[in-house]
Order: structure tokens, then C-alpha cells, then sequence
């Protein structure tokens, strides 16, 4: 007799509250944010609240974690990691990061920049975490564009995590853009151009 099949894990009342203030916090911002909408969203009582959490900032702290640890998963498990030609894989990275700008503006921007740009002078335990996560994943871009640097151009003089940071900062300066004129046509516009200045840098594909 075949044995039924189970039901994925459902999710815990502090994942939720996670996924509800990743959701809340991309569209109105930390400051906006309350409590209580994340509760009601999370469908979390406001007790369990903070049994998890000690107040609002502690949530955003971990959620800058979770935020991060999702990426992770995403670029990590994306197709691109597979390709032994690192040129290729640094820009596929670019190309998937063209590709996620779809659906509303929180379900593509970034938390990590979204909450630093309104908090890194009024809450520094929340810039902080951001700074971390950000450099996280600016670190793993480093390390493709090095390899490829090695590979393609290894007279350049440019600086890996530099320039992988470059990259984050035309990233996230393509939400802010996005957001100002209301289109995510804007943000792509502004990540085919680092793909076409990066295509510069790294030299030119060798034929397989």
C-alpha cells in the first residue's frame, strides 16, 4: 500500500511574521510599517508578536537576515552557477537580476536598501545589518569577477569586491530610479548598461 503523501511543513508564526514584514516593509517602508499590519498580514496574534521578537526593530533585523538568506537561495541554486566560464556566470548574474524586475515595485526592490536608506542615521543596529547582508552578497559576486578578471583581463587593475559593490550600488540605485518614475523600465535600462560596461571590462568572450 502506497504511503499517503504528506503535507509540506506549514510555515511557523515567526516565519510568517518574516515573510509578512519582508511584504509590508518593501512597500511602505520601515517608519510606515506597524506592528499590528504585520500581525494581520502574518495572521499572527500580536502576543506571538513578541514572544519572537522584543519590538519592531528586532523584526526588521531578522528580516534583513531572512531577506538575505532567500537570495541566497535564489541565486544560488540559479542555473548560471552550473557554467565553469566565470565571464558568463557574472553576467548571467546581471541578466537574472534584469529578469526579476516584475510585478509590483515591493516584490522586486530590495529590502536591504529600502530600509537602509530610511534608517542609517536613526537606527545603526539596522544599517549595520544591512551593511553585512549587503556585502554578503556582494562578496559571492566578488569572487566571479575575479575569476574572470584572471581569465579574460588580467592586466586590469580594478578590484574585485570594488566592483562588485559597483554593481550593487547600480542595482540599488535602479529600484530608487524605478520607484521615482513609477516604471521598472527605468531600473532595466539601468542594468543593461552595467552589463554592457561590465561586458567591457571583463573582455571578450573566447569561442567555445
Amino acid at each position: 500500500m502506497k504511503k499517503a503523501l504528506e503535507k509540506p511543513p506549514r510555515a511557523n508564526a515567526k516565519t510568517k511574521l518574516l515573510d509578512a514584514a519582508l511584504t509590508v516593509i518593501r512597500a511602505k517602508g520601515y517608519g510606515a510599517a506597524t506592528v499590528d499590519e504585520i500581525c494581520r498580514l502574518a495572521g499572527v496574534s500580536k502576543g506571538s508578536f513578541f514572544h519572537h521578537f522584543a519590538d519592531k526593530e528586532a523584526l526588521a533585523i531578522a528580516a534583513a537576515e531572512h531577506f538575505s538568506d532567500r537570495a541566497d537561495a535564489l541565486f544560488g541554486a540559479a542555473p548560471y552557477q552550473d557554467d565553469a566560464d566565470p565571464r558568463r556566470r557574472v553576467l548571467a548574474y546581471v541578466d537574472l537580476r534584469a529578469a526579476l524586475l516584475r510585478g509590483d515595485f515591493a516584490d522586486f526592490t530590495c529590502l536591504l536598501g529600502t530600509m537602509v536608506q530610511e534608517t542609517y542615521a536613526t537606527h545603526p543596529a539596522i544599517r549595520e545589518a544591512c551593511d553585512v547582508h549587503i556585502r554578503r552578497h556582494a562578496g559571492d559576486v566578488a569572487e566571479d569577477l575575479a575569476a574572470a578578471r584572471d581569465a579574460y583581463a588580467p592586466d586590469a587593475t580594478w578590484d574585485a569586491q570594488s566592483m562588485a559593490l559597483f554593481t550593487q550600488a547600480v542595482i540599488q540605485g535602479a529600484y530608487v530610479l524605478a520607484k521615482a518614475h513609477a516604471d521598472p523600465d527605468v531600473a532595466a535600462d539601468c542594468i543593461a548598461h552595467l552589463r554592457r560596461y561590465l561586458e567591457t571590462q571583463l573582455g571578450d568572450e573566447r569561442p567555445t
